[in-house]
């Protein structure tokens, strides 16, 4: 696999030779048991899979290589690279702007960029009304393009099967960078429509068996669908494709939820269903599915809590606190600075999308048991400080070189 120059300050002493061993030891990525650390009055169960992915660290490698070949440029971002405050705020501090934020906004007008400056494509990718835009500026966005290779994937796949005359089904959360930039692609192809749950799927099955009238359509998707959507004609053949950090059941449900829908409606024999429902296979990313994975194998353990730190708008890191909260107390925090103390911690609630600080977060008990784990935007370091800092709590605790000492 490509290796990649990512900054040693984005790298762990602890973590990555804890990864490393891991991956020597699990060539094949079958054991997804998690790591233990046990320091005494406390251990740390580390899930298998977490941080950096494939996508992440191309995206770092092409930002700062874009630095350091541009040092009398401007460089621009389109928008966030990828939703981990500290990598962001690393980039700014090094003079990148971004050009609009998460939800599109512009925060610096399309006039002030000139061909000889530099702009970078997020890992998100980007949609093609906003290539149109730096083509008609003099700017080239695919020389420091860090568009994931498996959001490209989803593209191509959407595209594929638009050629052949399906309308795409998009899974994905409306508003977010992947899915818009997913959207504006596979309307180039085909018509297509965007489904944030289950339940706006239930909905949609609804347009295709004709139970609800076509004109409610159009209110009940309104800025989900692509430009002379026909509900009437558009949803007699339908293929689901995803933005490829939501969870992967959710996806698989939303998936077989729609092609029984079209299986029943059109009275169709096994051999049959592929001319109304394309035969996709599911488009989310190996790290979105192993980091998934990682933490229902995580969960299987006993735990006192756990710890889930990433950017606070990472879809993939939010699904991750999902999967975490219906088993433990999960704390969900960006870094280290939101351990305030041994009694108090701050925190992001998924719910109200508001932090909020819990008192009494560690139990009173030896050994306490505390799960670790982080989205694929989230730097090792980071997870190390948290680490190090839960650790500091405990009196008696073993040297972290001792505990170290089999990796």
């Amino acid at each position: 696999m490509k290796t990649f120059n990512i900054p040693d300050f984005y790298r762990s002493q602890i973590i990555t030779p804890i990864k490393e061993f891991r991956r020597k030891n699990d060539k094949l990525k079958r054991d997804f048991t998690p790591t233990v650390l046990d320091f005494g009055p406390v251990q740390f169960l580390i899930a298998r899979h977490f941080g950096f992915c494939y996508g992440v660290e191309n995206a770092i490698d092409i930002a700062y290589k874009a630095i350091s070949e541009n040092p009398d440029k401007r460089i621009f971002l389109l928008s966030e690279m990828i939703h981990n405050p500290d990598v962001n705020r690393d980039l700014t501090d090094r003079g990148v702007k971004f050009i609009m934020d998460t939800k599109g906004k512009q925060l610096i007008p399309w006039e002030e960029l000139t061909p000889a400056d530099i702009v970078i494509v997020p890992a998100f990718g980007t949609t093609v009304e906003n290539q149109q835009k730096l083509n008609e500026l003099g700017i080239n966005s695919y020389v420091y393009d860090t568009t994931c290779p498996f959001v490209e994937k989803v593209w191509n796949r959407a595209a594929q099967i638009g050629e052949k005359d399906y309308s795409i089904v998009v899974h994905g959360k409306p508003f977010h960078e992947e899915t818009r930039a997913t959207f504006s692609h596979s309307k180039e192809n085909a018509p297509t429509i965007v489904v944030e749950d289950m339940a706006q799927t239930i909905r949609l099955a609804s347009y295709i068996t004709g139970e609800l009238p076509t004109q409610q359509f159009f209110e009940d998707f309104k800025g989900q669908f692509s430009e002379g959507f026909n509900p009437e004609k558009d949803l007699q053949r339908i293929g689901v494709v995803n933005q490829t950090t939501m969870l992967a059941s959710d996806t698989q449900g939303i998936a077989d939820y729609l092609k029984n829908v079209m299986t029943k409606h059109y009275k169709l024999r096994p051999e049959e269903v592929e001319t109304r429902f394309a035969n996709t296979r599911d488009t989310l990313c190996y790290a979105t599915n192993d980091n998934q994975d990682a933490t229902y194998a995580l969960l299987t353990h006993p735990a006192d809590l756990v710890i889930v730190a990433g950017g606070y708008n990472s879809s993939n890191t939010s699904h991750l606190v999902e999967l975490c909260e219906a088993k433990l107390p999960t704390y969900f925090i960006e870094s280290v600075n939101k351990i305030l103390d041994r009694q108090l911690i701050r925190h992001f609630n998924l719910h109200t999308k508001e932090e909020v600080v819990s008192e009494n977060y560690l139990p009173e008990k030896s050994p306490v048991k505390i799960m670790l784990t982080c989205g694929a935007s989230c730097p090792d370091a980071v997870v190390e400080g948290i680490l190090m800092r839960l650790l500091s709590f405990f009196e008696g605790a073993k040297p972290i070189e001792e505990v170290m000492q089999a990796f």
